[in-house]
């Protein structure tokens, strides 16, 4: 008959439990790229007005119904990065050190 022997680990918050499973499961990529969208709706205000959007290689690609509203958000692009960025860094679900999906490098407008 064999025993087993019990060890005990150290016990983990649910935000390491979190990390370590989207890690090991792989969903960093598109759960990062989904947050991106979700900041863009939230920082830009146009998330009723968007009509496509694709994120690569740190460039978020937008399509808008509106061109009005393209050209007031391309003058304020730097700032919408800027603040974008900001809103994923405090988000608990953006793995920040994902090598394939970062942060927002440059908005393209269309």
């Amino acid at each position: 008959m064999e025993t087993y022997r019990i060890h005990r680990k150290q016990a983990l918050g649910m935000e390491e439990v979190i990390d370590q499973y989207i890690r090991s499961m792989k969903l960093a990529a598109g759960l990062n790229t989904q947050r991106v969208f979700a900041a863009w709706d939230d920082v830009s205000g146009a998330g009723s007005a968007t009509l496509r959007r694709y994120y690569r290689d740190g460039v978020l690609r937008v399509s808008l119904s509106s061109s009005v509203l393209r050209f007031e958000l391309g003058l304020q692009k730097a700032q919408l990065i800027e603040r974008m960025n900001a809103w994923l860094l405090q988000d608990d679900l953006f793995v920040k050190d994902d090598p394939k999906v970062g942060l927002v490098k440059d908005i393209v407008l269309k």
